[in-house]
């Protein structure tokens, strides 16, 4: 039986005989809404666990479906070796060499093999290369590497940011978000801290809720300070000191601090913070599949991040609207150690809530481990699939069978427990039984080819390898410190020129004429390093000076409204223009947008810099001031526009605060649903004509059996009506006339002509199906296309301000820092770089 993509469902593989050992013609495709009830894979080394999961992963990825991967071994980076083409030399990296010399081959030609050993294997299932182009098209891969940059490195400091919820509206969830947080990081310290009893598990949980119900981000060196100088002095009815001593909490945060002050601990503050909405989807909407390799990792380690992890999954689907299609998966490869039957690890609490609320936001689990008894059964209960393969021991099976009736007697009998004992005694390497609550019954079958090769697990040079550019830079997204492309142009003058023009202080200002400072934000050598990196050729550095130039700085608050829309939105706008020549050429359309917080600015100018004035002779007057804070009302209500995202087809607007990618990733799963039920409503349209044409199908077939045996009933009358035609003739008997025995003939012939038009009606009634559900498959892959092609159709609806909306809130006389860098450049030529030292927003 041929492939065909169908748009919502996976496909697995083919139905099995254990005792044939035959594989089934038809394939075998699962209903993907079926995972938001969760499922389970449970198989012993061997029993093609790996290339199960991956191949349920692969079809998430065509279907469009994000998804977070935990991967402790290192299997699921062969996601990323996915070749469409299958040449050698695409191979030919990941093969083993030992395998090849084993087989008395050379890596090239192990390559070759292993390539044409996939090509065929593919071939065999149905698998075309168009559908491995088709995988790596639909999905972005990304190998995240926490405590290390052989791939992308997690930053945890975002972890401890106050969480995007309201506290009183959602108490369970911030309480949760607490929990997660604590238990991780104690954790890391090696503390077993129980959430009743821990006094380290109490004071940081207050010390969080107290910061956090502020709204105050935390880093790890503020918590070491809140440790030793909580935010208050009283912990329930007990007094700080009593309860917590100041020399135990010096103790404590001391622990902390000899963690953050190792080496090794630095690659824990670098690369991306956790932030699932952009480990989901791309800016542009497209769905990612981001992979967390932990291989390397501590015990400690790996639950610190896991537990990490799952607590901002958690806040991240708490804050997604309800869907019943798969919104997202999150998948674990080995589960052990933290869904455990009897302890109470940090990452058990996160599962727990997970499993009970992801399926009303349509957010799936997928969990995976060797031996039942890692499992905590009846935290699994809400599972409504399970992949049941190959067991170790008789005891495993047994404890299987245990944990299948247990969860069972809570969600109604799975199915005969005789039955599904048979069923997994008789499971082969690759063969799976498969049992999930949406189906009449449990099926056993045999998985399909994974597109992806599997080199089994990757070590950390491969993964550095093979992420290659795909690393990130880890700095926050659309403000950034100055970069080689704002470097200003070197000018070739005598070093530090217009020295002479420096003045130590800032020049005197008139009354009323307010004056602010930018904040320092590069250093000297950052600078000098940006000098480099903009500069082709040998620099060498002369002398650097931190130099305060004019500038006009406006600060203004532009209120957004569009009640049809929803639209209710403040933007503010901080806005530099450079003063250079007379005050008559400034204006707001040269602007550039600073990174600053107006309230906070300095209130003078470091002692070390310098000032430089130049020509300008009026920018600080009263008056100029006045017209530019005239000039910036003018200018914001002319230009200022705020856009927001709108899909047409499902008259969704973004909500207040809601990025891009955000919505485009709320698109995403509304125009899944919008396709499923539209393909269900269809579905049944077709059904009813297929049910007609099923019972007309079955009466003609009775008929056809009616007919069959009255043409074989009159064969045998017209023998012996012949018969006794031609006994009567002989004398024996009483003679019959011929035109009785011509009757019989027509009547026979009658039978066989019924016979023949029945064959021929159910021949057409059976075209007429095979065309119904291929006409089905047209329409409903054209409803597919036209919802993908629609869920990528965002439009921008701009909304500008009425006048009363422009607030301006400060106009002033600005000093931005600036670094002067002289240097030589390889030609022994006197040369000049000027290198804001104050944060710029870079244009998107």
């Amino acid at each position: 039986m041929a492939l065909v993509e169908k748009l919502g469902e996976f496909y697995l593989g083919k139905e099995y005989d254990p005792v044939k050992k035959k594989l089934a013609d038809e394939l075998l495709y699962f209903d993907a809404r079926n995972l938001t009830t969760h499922a389970v894979c449970i198989g012993m080394t061997g029993s093609g666990k790996t290339g199960l999961g991956i191949s349920v992963l692969e079809d998430a990825a065509i279907d469009k479906v994000p998804a977070i991967i935990i991967d402790p071994k290192g299997d699921m980076t062969n996601l990323l070796l996915a070749f469409p083409e299958l040449r050698p030399e695409d191979f030919k990296p990941w093969v083993n060499p030992d395998d090849a010399a084993r087989k008395e081959m050379t890596t090239e030609e192990y390559a070759a093999k292993t390539a044409k050993t996939w090509r065929d294997g593919l071939a065999s299932w149905e698998e075309e290369p168009e559908r491995i182009r088709m995988l790596v098209e639909s999905a972005d891969f990304t190998i995240y590497t926490p405590g290390s940059d052989a791939g992308v490195p997690v930053n945890i400091m975002g972890s401890f940011a106050a969480p995007g919820m309201d506290p009183d509206e959602d108490t369970e969830g911030f309480n949760e978000h607490i929990t997660g947080t604590v238990s991780a990081v104690l954790g890391l310290l090696g503390i077993d801290a129980d959430p009743m009893r821990s006094r380290e598990y109490i004071l940081l949980a207050n010390i969080f809720d107290a910061q956090w119900r502020k709204g105050k981000d935390l880093t790890i060196q503020e918590v070491i300070k809140e440790i030793q100088k909580p935010p208050f002095g009283q912990v329930g009815v007990v007094d700080l000191e009593s309860f917590y001593p100041e020399k135990d909490r010096f103790a404590l945060a001391m622990a902390f601090n000899n963690l953050i002050a190792s080496p090794s601990f630095a690659i824990w503050l670098q690369g991306e913070p956790i932030n699932i909405a952009e480990m989901l989807f791309t800016k542009e909407g497209k769905p990612r599949h981001s992979i967390f390799y932990i291989a390397h990792l501590s015990e400690q380690e790996r639950m610190f991040i896991v537990t990490l992890l799952l607590g901002e999954v958690i806040s991240w689907m708490r804050a997604q609207s309800g869907t019943s299609s798969l919104r997202a998966l999150l998948y674990m490869d080995e589960v052990f150690g933290y869904l455990p039957p009897s302890k109470e690890p940090p990452s058990k609490r996160q599962f727990l809530t997970l499993l009970k609320q992801g399926r009303a936001y349509g957010l799936g689990l997928m969990l995976c481990t060797q031996n039942p008894v890692d499992l905590d059964y009846k935290a699994l209960s809400n599972a409504g699939t399970w992949f049941i393969g190959k067991l170790q021991t008789e005891r495993d099976k047994l404890r299987l069978m245990e944990g299948l009736q247990s969860i069972g007697a809570q969600t109604g009998p799975l199915s005969d427990p005789k039955v599904i004992d048979k069923m997994i005694s008789s499971l082969d390497s690759r063969v799976f039984l498969l049992h999930c609550i949406h189906e009449d019954a449990p099926v056993i079958y045999q998985t399909r080819w994974v597109m992806s090769y599997l080199a089994g697990p990757l070590t950390r040079p491969q993964v550095k390898q093979l992420m290659g550019d795909q690393k990130k830079t880890g700095k926050t997204p659309g403000v950034a410190k100055p970069t080689a492309a704002v470097v200003a142009e070197a000018i070739e003058k005598p070093a530090m020129a217009g020295a002479e023009d420096l003045l130590t202080e800032a020049p005197a200002t008139p009354p009323g004429v307010p004056v602010v400072y930018l904040p320092v934000e590069v250093s000297d050598d950052d600078a000098v390093d940006e000098l480099r990196a903009g500069t082709t050729g040998k620099v060498t550095i002369t002398g650097t000076q931190l130099v305060y130039e004019p500038a006009a700085f406006g600060a203004a608050t532009v209120h957004f409204v569009d009640r049809a829309k929803g639209v209710d939105e403040e933007q503010e706008y901080h806005l530099l223009v450079p003063i250079s020549g007379k005050s008559a050429t400034l204006s707001w359309k040269n602007a550039e947008t600073v990174d600053v917080n107006p309230d906070r600015l300095p209130d003078e100018g470091r002692g070390d810099a310098r000032y430089y004035v130049g020509s300008d002779s009026g920018s600080n007057r009263k008056s100029t001031i006045d017209k530019l804070r005239q000039d910036l009302d003018d200018h914001l209500f002319g230009m200022a526009t705020h856009e927001v995202a709108y899909h047409k087809g499902l008259k969704l607007y973004a909500e207040s605060g809601e990025s891009a990618r955000e919505f485009a990733a709320r698109v995403m799963p509304a125009a899944r649903e919008a396709r499923d039920d539209e393909l269900d409503t269809m579905r049944a349209k077709y059904q009813k004509k297929i049910d007609d044409l099923n019972k007309r199908l079955a009466k003609e077939e009775q008929e056809l059996e009616a007919d069959k045996a009255d043409y074989t009933g009159r064969i045998a009358e017209e023998a012996v009506s012949g018969a006794s035609v031609l006994a009567g003739l002989l004398g024996f008997g009483r003679r019959k006339s011929f035109s009785s025995v011509a009757t019989r003939r027509r009547m026979t012939a009658a039978a066989k002509a019924d016979i023949a038009e029945s064959e021929q009606a159910i021949t057409q009634m059976q075209a007429d199906l095979a065309g119904l559900e291929a006409e089905y498959q047209k329409d409903a892959q054209a409803i597919a296309d036209e919802w993908e092609k629609s869920a990528g159709l965002i439009e921008k609806v701009k909304i500008s301000p009425r006048r009363s909306d422009v607030d301006i809130e400060m106009t002033a006389l600005a000093w931005a820092p600036h670094w002067w860098v002289a240097y030589t450049d390889d030609r022994g030529r006197s040369k000049e770089g000027n290198i804001p030292a104050y944060p710029v927003v870079k244009a998107e």
